[in-house]
């Protein structure tokens, strides 16, 4: 059993409670720090936490506790973790780890200056339709990945400062834009450096001084792409859906809406339906577990069994330091308005990416670009000569068709 102090009592908190306690879990969350007295003190109660606290230090020094995990605003956290590394604690940090990568690299050398285990709570890289779509492309599924589309989009976040952008760090970018690039990361390869990133994004309707939409693309070594959709404008609840294409398949994802629990109602259905969703009457899309199918479950299992198996989990700090990275660059595109290099002066991955570019030979003179079988039952195969370079369309023999 591990014992876990909880710092931040609000919506995050509550959903990593959930994950590692609700359902009879064997860890447990024995302090919860929150800045308010009255929040920490409701947390408590909510999760039976037998201690609660104003003071964060007091949190982390406690000898009852092993673990600390970080729930608080994006600005707290560097703090947070530099007092955990100090205190010997492991620490566990929610995302995005750093407001930009500076931070996330200063958290990065904490941790291993103090040698104590750490994890990075990315937890849309663990859900279970996740999980099991990357093992598909591990085994080759579909090919060499050329393309990752990553799209998170809903109405907005639940606290005031997300809003602000000297807290948080930006805004949908930073917030969700973080989520989607380490997906894509997972699917490519965590190992193929990403090399640029080009980045629109534009404030549509808050009146705040980030981004509350945002389209960017990802340059990787080895040719793939990843594309990331984030959107604090988007009504109707929260839409999460992830694209793989493949040299030899494709993957589709929708981990939130229309994934097989459809609901109408004109009476409406009275309190909480899921997280972002807009209303309690018409069409509503709720979620049957939510703390396992955004991830939570399956992301604590491998932080903690990774702490008892001493090992790194699937998620360190360093890939919350290379997505920061990313991030910045996607904030210097905005401002440039062109491709703009991924600054990434740690780099651990490998040092050469093999091109996803590679021919298929059909003969001993021609590479095959293309066969299809049309309506007649015939099969029609295009060809590029090896030599001349010249296209050819052919049907093929009958033999040849076997």
């Amino acid at each position: 059993m591990q014992r876990i102090a909880m710092l931040g009592a609000g919506l995050i908190a509550d959903f990593y409670a959930q994950a590692l306690q609700g359902k009879r879990g064997r860890d447990r969350v024995v302090a919860v720090y929150s800045r308010t007295a009255e929040r920490a003190e409701r947390f408590a109660t909510r999760w039976d936490v037998p201690h609660s606290t104003t003071d964060m230090q007091a949190a982390i020094d406690s000898p009852d506790v092993d673990v600390v995990v970080v729930a608080l605003p994006n600005d707290l956290h560097e703090a947070a973790v530099v007092a955990a590394a100090a205190a010997g604690k492991a620490v566990l940090c929610t995302k995005p780890l750093g407001r930009n990568a500076a931070e996330a690299k200063r958290m990065l050398a904490a941790v291993e200056q103090a040698g104590v285990p750490h994890g990075y709570l990315e937890d849309l890289v663990y859900t279970p339709k996740t999980l099991k779509a990357i093992d598909s492309v591990r085994q080759g599924a579909v090919g060499r990945v050329l393309w990752v589309r990553s799209r998170e989009t809903h109405p907005g976040p639940h606290s005031d400062w997300f809003w602000d952008r000297e807290r948080s760090g930006g805004g949908a970018i930073v917030d969700m834009g973080c989520h989607c690039i380490e997906i894509v990361r997972s699917f490519i390869g965590k190992q193929i450096r990403p090399l640029e990133v080009v980045c629109w994004a534009d404030t549509h309707v808050h009146p705040i001084d980030a981004e509350d939409h945002a389209v960017g693309m990802i340059r990787f070594e080895n040719g793939a792409i990843g594309q990331f959709e984030v959107s604090w404008t988007f009504r109707g609840g929260m839409d999460l859906r992830d694209e793989v294409s493949g040299s030899d398949g494709t993957i589709w994802l929708n981990h939130w809406m229309r994934t097989g629990f459809d609901l109408y109602t004109a009476n409406g259905q009275t309190g909480y339906v899921a997280e972002k969703a807009e209303g309690e009457t018409g069409w509503l899309f709720p979620v049957g577990d939510e703390a396992a199918a955004l991830g939570y479950v399956d992301m604590f299992a491998d932080m903690l069994d990774g702490l008892e198996q001493q090992r790194s989990p699937i998620e360190t700090f360093y890939d919350g330091y290379v997505v920061n990275a990313i991030i910045d660059a996607a904030y210097a595109s905005v401002a440039s308005k062109r491709w703009e290099p991924i600054d990434l002066d740690d780099w651990r991955g490998d040092t050469e990416a093999v091109s996803l570019s590679a021919t298929r030979d059909y003969d001993d003179d021609h590479y095959l670009i293309k066969r299809e079988q049309l309506p007649d039952g015939s099969v029609r195969v295009i060809l590029r000569h090896k030599q001349t370079g010249k296209v050819t369309a052919t049907v093929p023999s009958s033999d040849q068709q076997e």
